[in-house]
């Protein structure tokens, strides 16, 4: 649970207190695989990505390639944290302007849905997917992404920024179909 508050802070933009959290687990957890090889380098990687370092993120992420399919400690209480370090490798990937990488990273967590659930990093992927292929041309492909985010986003609240951006590239790509 602590990780997931530490997940939710760095996200909201409080690296402090997230750090903090961050510490408390490595100080508390030496040994726990989920810790050291999911939760420890997913939570650096945010860091990282929040001071635009791509390279360290990607870097940091490296440890957490072999357990990435696994499933955390996190996974009893409803599956949040699974696949997070691809995730985050493909925002990565994204700030390193490597949309192809990105992509395989995003798709990973498209092609695995019972490692995901209802973790919000699942719609999250799909919409870095229509964005990755919005960039690329394929807008065929980018709006039958949009409509299956914003189905699942369909009784979320309406004045959620990134809904509303989702919205907007959505619009977008229509008006670019006309």
């Amino acid at each position: 649970m602590e990780y997931g508050a530490a997940f939710a802070l760095a996200v909201a933009g409080d690296s402090a207190g997230s750090q903090s959290l961050a510490d408390d687990l490595k100080k508390r957890f030496p040994e726990d695989t989920s810790v050291q090889f999911s939760y420890l380098p997913t939570l650096a990687a945010l860091f990282a990505l929040a001071h635009g370092d791509h390279a360290k993120a990607l870097e940091t992420l490296q440890v957490a390639h072999t357990y990435e399919f696994g499933q955390t400690g996190l996974a009893f209480f409803g599956h949040f944290g699974g696949l997070h370090p691809a995730y985050l490798r493909g925002q990565a990937y994204m700030q390193a302007q490597r949309e192809t990488e990105a992509a395989v990273e995003f798709q990973k967590l498209l092609d695995h849905p019972g490692l995901v659930l209802a973790d919000p990093v699942g719609v999250m992927a799909r919409l870095q997917l229509g964005r990755i292929f919005a960039l690329s041309g394929n807008t065929a492909k980018a709006r039958v992404a949009y409509q299956d985010v914003l189905t699942i986003w369909k009784d979320a609240d309406f004045d959620l920024p990134v809904i509303n951006q989702a919205k907007a590239e959505y619009a977008k790509l229509q008006q670019a179909k006309k």
